[in-house]
């Protein structure tokens, strides 16, 4: 996988004066266009399109010092529909504008390529179940709020103090299969995952029973799921435990990640510094 993950490095490199197409880029790592981008986030730490946005600004910069080309020729080469758009984008990454910067022969910033290695750690082990699940509902209270990826979501925390004990307790009697209990569920994430992006976020109990007439429903059809475990402190386990299904269990395990909901069931400890975590992640397998 990561060697085919290079090889769609080094596609990018060569076009960034062309489209650069996901469906090429996932053709190239055997994968599919989602879990293509899900990987490269969780791998590179920025979503795919800035990356691409960076390393284009990158070269586009060297050619603006080196001279060669008017600054009109530089941005449509590199995809910009006019100069003015350019020299924003331009000053957005590097401090300056294109124009600035050839006059004074600026210091500019610099996106490296990207290469990836595998790093043999040995020090722990992710526990994971594979499990075959009949279609179900998610009964919920639903919001929309934005992706934060370190500490304390505060909106989705408002939002789950703002729904009242009883109404919990109602949403977790329904509970009659796992994941048990009350679950949160990440649903419509924006395709690059950047950060603060918004997402659909359902708090609710997965059930066969009948919806009640004040709340939502969630319908998931029949899917394979990987479950995985983990524990430590809260919210930062969860969290690196999303980053390391990606970064470590998808590029050891023959499946990849397909388009769905997202359900995390956590149980805290009595000082709420404490979790453990399942989050279930809808799955197809794939060939090694």
């Amino acid at each position: 996988m990561l060697e085919r993950l290079n090889q769609a490095m080094e596609h990018i490199d060569c076009h960034l004066d062309r489209r650069i197409e996901v469906a090429d880029l996932a053709r190239i790592a055997v994968t599919s266009d989602y879990h293509f981008r899900r990987l490269f986030s969780a791998l590179a730490g920025m979503p795919l399109s800035e990356y691409i946005r960076r390393r284009r600004l990158t070269v586009a910069g060297a050619e603006v010092l080196a001279g060669d080309r008017t600054l009109l020729e530089i941005a449509v080469r590199y995809g910009y529909t006019s100069g003015e758009a350019f020299a924003r984008a331009f000053r957005v990454m590097h401090g300056v504008g294109p124009g600035e910067a050839r006059r004074s022969g600026a210091s500019l910033q610099s996106q490296s390529r990207l290469s990836f290695r595998l790093t043999v750690e040995g020090s722990s082990s992710m526990r994971y179940r594979v499990v075959e699940k009949d279609e179900f509902r998610v009964v919920e209270r639903k919001a929309r709020g934005p992706l934060v990826y370190e500490g304390v979501n505060p909106a989705i925390a408002d939002f789950i103090r703002g729904i009242g004990r009883e109404t919990l307790q109602r949403i977790q009697s329904l509970s009659d299969q796992e994941p048990q209990g009350i679950v949160g569920v990440s649903e419509n994430l924006d395709p690059s995952r950047a950060e603060g992006t918004e997402f659909d976020y359902y708090h609710g109990a997965v059930t066969r029973a009948a919806v009640p007439e004040d709340m939502d429903a969630l319908t998931v059809p029949a899917w394979t799921w990987a479950v995985f475990e983990n524990s430590g402190p809260f919210p930062q386990a969860l969290q690196y435990l999303w980053r390391d299904v990606f970064t470590q269990w998808f590029p050891s395990n023959p499946y990849r990640s397909r388009p769905g909901p997202e359900i995390l069931r956590v149980r805290l400890s009595q000082d709420a510094a404490q979790a453990d975590a399942e989050l279930w992640i809808p799955v197809e397998r794939t060939a090694l």
